[in-house]
């Protein structure tokens, strides 16, 4: 019986279609202080996700404004 060795690879069209379904968040926090004195603070939030992955996780977590359904 042959066996037979798979070798995955991405390319770069299906990793940037698993960013944009699954999400990706980077939080970086930096402080640079010389004896004691804040020199520098840097906060970063970089959020990359398809709008409906996004909207899914913004509805979870209040982030986005409840829509009125009208009364039937």
């Amino acid at each position: 019986m042959a066996m037979e060795k798979a070798i995955a690879s991405s390319s770069l069209v299906e990793v940037i279609d698993r960013v944009l379904d699954k999400g990706l968040v980077i939080d970086a926090w930096v402080r640079l202080s010389l004896v004691g004195i804040e020199l520098l603070a840097v906060e970063a939030r970089v959020v990359a996700a398809g709008v409906e992955t996004y909207l899914k996780y913004a509805e979870a977590i209040g982030l986005t404004p409840t829509i009125a359904t009208p009364a039937r």
